[in-house]
C-alpha cells in the first residue's frame, strides 16, 4: 500500500490521510448479512493484481487462502514495486524498498498456503500508473489469459494507483473475456456504511473459515515495513496503523462486481 496518493475529496484535501472510520462501526453495520456470498472458482486459474505489494493480502489474503486451499491456481500480478510507500525515510532507498516490499509479498504467499503462485513483478513507477494505463493493460494480457477469474482494486477506493490500476485491469479483462471482481482497500478507511456512493447493490462477500482468518493474519504480519516504523524518523514512520490494519482482519472480506 502506498499512501500519499490519495484523490481529492469534499471534506479533505487528501480522505486517505485524514481521521478515517472506527473498525467498531463497520463491525456494527447490519448490512453485512444482506451481501450474497461470492462463489468463488473451484478449478482454473485466478488472477490476483495489485496496485502495491501488500493490498492483494490486505483486501483479499483470505479469499487467496480459500483459493490456494481449494487447489485453484494463483497469478500474482505486482504492478508497481511500493518503493516510493517511505519517500522520505532515512533508513532506506527506494530501490532497496522494492527488494523488502517484493520479499515480503513472497513471505504473505507462504503464510496463506499459496506458495505455489506465480508472482509477475511489472515494475510500473509507483504513484504513477495513471501514466501508465495502456501499458499496464497490455502487459496484463498475458496473465489473464485463459483464468477463470480476475481480482483488481476497486475503481472508486480513491487512490489514483489503485484506481489506475482498476481501470486497466478492466480494460484488458474484456479483451481477455475474464470475469472481474474489485476489491476495495482504503474505501474502510474514508468511508461509512451509510455513505450513498458506495456500490452495494454490486456488492458481494466471502465469508472466510477460521484457517483462512488466521493465516491471513499472518500474512499481515509479513508486512513490516508498512506496519512497524523503518527507523527513528518522521519519514519512517508505519504507513499502516492498527486502527487501519482493523479494517482487513475481520471474518468477510468484500468485492464488488
Amino acid at each position: 500500500m502506498t499512501e500519499q496518493q490519495g484523490r481529492s475529496g469534499p471534506a479533505h484535501a487528501n480522505p486517505i490521510q485524514a481521521p478515517g472510520t472506527d473498525e467498531r462501526l463497520w463491525q456494527a453495520w447490519d448490512g453485512w448479512e444482506g451481501l450474497p456470498e461470492c462463489r468463488l472458482p473451484r478449478t482454473g486459474r485466478v488472477v490476483v493484481v495489485a496496485a502495491h505489494p501488500d493490498d492483494e493480502v490486505l483486501a483479499a489474503g483470505g479469499t487467496i487462502a480459500l483459493l490456494a486451499g481449494a487447489g485453484v491456481g494463483l497469478t500474482l500480478v505486482s504492478v508497481t514495486d511500493g518503493e516510493r510507500s517511505h519517500p522520505h525515510s532515512t533508513v532506506h532507498t527506494p530501490r532497496e524498498m522494492a527488494g523488502i516490499r517484493a520479499a515480503e509479498v513472497k513471505d504473505a504467499l507462504a503464510e496463506l498456503g499459496a506458495s505455489a503462485a506465480e508472482v509477475v513483478r511489472l515494475h510500473v513507477p509507483d504513484t504513477e500508473t495513471p501514466f501508465h494505463e495502456d501499458e499496464i493493460a497490455k502487459k496484463l494480457a498475458g496473465p489473464l489469459s485463459g483464468a477463470a477469474l480476475c481480482l483488481t482494486p476497486w475503481i472508486g477506493d480513491v487512490h489514483g494507483d489503485h484506481e489506475a490500476v482498476g481501470r486497466a485491469t478492466l480494460a484488458a479483462a474484456r479483451t481477455a473475456d475474464v470475469p472481474v471482481l474489485m476489491y476495495p482497500v482504503w474505501m474502510w478507511h474514508w468511508a461509512r456504511p451509510d455513505d450513498p456512493a458506495l456500490p452495494w447493490t454490486s456488492a458481494q462477500r466471502v465469508t472466510l473459515t477460521p484457517d483462512a482468518v488466521a493465516r491471513k493474519r499472518a500474512a499481515v504480519e509479513r508486512f513490516a515495513s508498512q506496519i512497524r516504523p523503518l527507523g527513528p524518523g518522521p519519514g519512517d514512520a508505519p504507513v499502516l496503523p492498527p486502527d487501519e490494519i482493523a479494517h482487513h482482519l475481520r471474518h468477510v472480506e468484500v468485492v464488488f462486481g
